[in-house]
Order: structure tokens, then C-alpha cells, then sequence
């Protein structure tokens, strides 16, 4: 019995679907990983304000390290993303086992944890910048209960100014972590909770030896996420300290945007954009290799 003939039509059918995937896919390939691909380029040339294509090294980056803003974003880096993961995970985890108790009204309390997230980073930290605001803010209206030597202008304190980031940055991210360590809380086998309870466990020894342990891929899908949004924080510092006072609030993010589009840096913002890549890559790649192995395994 011979096969009908393959038409036009059949062919088109089967290849459809890379049709319809082809266009995003170059558009990707070209505007993300072909820019990568460009701006490592001209981290090694000496472009200043237009991109100049003469290889120079690696003196981009030599001029980086050098510099001491760039030294101080890196430490606003440390202590802001140190900070800002580990307090989102103790409070996110904290609230995602309160609401696990089957508390009345759950699904609008978590809402209202949720909410944060559903807005950008730049309203969160115009918001802030308000509440912060030592002339119209908490400052002011604490004042006016009594309390004369309250203070609470961290946004103007070279000193305090990072940490201001951290608060608003945990405000907005606490319930996103929230909601990936209730799902995994409610995704454990009942079975195992109700064997320790027998035996006499305590709901909080319950947690702690055994449900908490269990969600180690959950924290460390956490703490990747989360160090991946305080790798590329920009538009928060934007809002709420504008990089000050001075530059005592600055990221790498804002450096890299400072060098390359204000003071005609084009190859120490490449340089310093490359520095970031390879920080993110040092998260990402280890916690996919994982996921990979872990997968195979299975």
C-alpha cells in the first residue's frame, strides 16, 4: 500500500511550530546574547563616550578596581544582598508558617503580603523615600506625638543609607518568599507530620527537625532569586537615595549606568556590566548544575 503523497500543507503543519518559535528566538539571540557578546567586547577596548573598536586588555578593568566608587558598590553589594536575603527568609518563612495554621481569613492576609510584590521597585522606593523623609515623614509625625529626639532619617545618613535599601527591599520581597515556602509547606506528606506527632513532637519540633529540613531546594531556590534581584537592584536606589548621599548608597547596577550614560565611560561600564554578569553567572550556573544532576538522578 504506497503513502500518499506529502503536500505543502503537511510540511508547513510540521514545521509550524519552529516558525511560530523562530522570530522570539532570534530576537533573544540577537538583543540579549549577542549585546553580552558586545559589551565584552568593548570592556576590552577604550571606548569612552562613543564605542571606540581598539583592543586594549583588560585596562578596563584595571581602571575599575582602582576606582573607589566602584569599591563601595561592591561593599553596598555585600551588605545589601547579605542582608536583604536573610531577613526575606526569616520573615517570609516565618509568616508562610503562621498562615499554615489554617488561620481564619488566610487568603486575604496573604494577599495583602503579596501585594508588595505586584509593584515595581520604583513606586516601592518613592514610597519609602517619603516615609524616610526626616521633614514630612515617620520622623516628623513621631515628633509631633511627643517623642522630640526621634530620628529617623536614614536616607540623608551616609552611614544608614544602605540599610534603608535593605527595609524597602524586604518589605516588597517578603511575601513572594512567603508564597514559595507555603506551597512547599503544604506540599509535604501529611503522613510523616502525623508519625511525629504520635510520637509525641511538638508543632515547632515538627517544623524545625522535620518540615523545614525537607525544603532545602525551596531555600535555595530562595536565596538564588533573591540574590539575583540584589545583583540588578537599580531603580530602587533610584527612587529612594538616588545613589547618596554622595555615592554611600550606590550599587553596581547604578555605578554601571553612572559610568556609561553620565560621565562617558562606555568601556569601565561595559567592564563593571561584565563584573555583574560573571557574579550572577557564579549563583546561577552551580544551582542549575544541581538541579540538573538532581534531575538525572531521579
Amino acid at each position: 500500500m504506497t503513502r500518499p503523497p506529502v503536500t505543502l500543507m503537511d510540511r508547513l503543519a510540521r514545521l509550524l511550530p519552529q516558525i511560530v518559535v523562530a522570530p522570539g528566538f532570534a530576537a533573544i539571540l540577537f538583543f540579549v546574547y549577542g549585546f553580552i557578546l558586545w559589551t565584552g567586547y568593548m570592556s576590552l577596548t577604550k571606548s569612552k563616550m562613543l564605542p571606540n573598536y581598539t583592543l586594549t586588555g583588560f585596562r578596563q578593568y584595571e581602571r575599575l578596581f582602582q576606582m573607589d566608587r566602584w569599591s563601595v558598590a561592591i561593599d553596598n553589594l555585600f551588605v545589601f544582598g547579605v542582608l536583604f536575603i536573610l531577613v526575606a527568609i526569616v520573615i517570609g518563612c516565618l509568616l508562610a508558617v503562621l498562615l499554615d495554621q489554617k488561620i481564619r481569613a488566610e487568603g486575604f492576609i496573604r494577599t495583602i503580603y503579596l501585594y508588595p510584590m505586584a509593584i515595581s521597585f520604583i513606586i516601592t522606593g518613592t514610597a519609602w523615600k517619603w516615609i524616610m523623609n526626616p521633614s514630612l515623614g515617620l520622623e516628623t509625625v513621631v515628633r509631633s506625638w511627643g517623642w522630640e529626639t526621634f530620628r529617623f532619617g536614614w536616607t540623608v545618613d551616609e552611614n544608614l543609607a544602605v540599610y534603608a535599601l535593605v527595609m524597602a527591599a524586604v518589605w516588597q520581597s517578603a511575601g513572594f518568599v512567603m508564597a514559595l515556602f507555603l506551597s512547599a509547606l503544604r506540599s509535604v506528606d501529611q503522613d510523616i507530620i502525623k508519625a511525629a506527632s504520635l510520637d509525641g513532637a511538638s508543632p515547632w519540633q515538627i517544623y524545625l527537625r522535620i518540615i523545614l529540613p525537607s525544603m532545602r531546594p525551596v531555600f535555595m531556590s530562595a536565596v538564588v532569586i533573591l540574590a539575583h534581584l540584589a545583583i540588578k537592584s537599580f531603580d530602587l536606589v533610584v527612587a529612594l537615595t538616588g545613589g547618596g548621599p554622595g555615592y554611600a548608597s550606590t550599587l553596581p547596577a547604578n555605578f554601571m549606568y553612572e559610568m556609561t550614560f553620565r560621565r562617558n565611560e562606555i568601556g569601565v561600564g561595559a567592564a563593571s556590566a561584565m563584573v555583574m554578569l560573571a557574579t550572577v553567572a557564579a549563583i546561577m550556573v552551580p544551582y542549575l548544575y544541581s538541579e540538573l544532576r538532581g534531575k538525572k538522578h531521579v
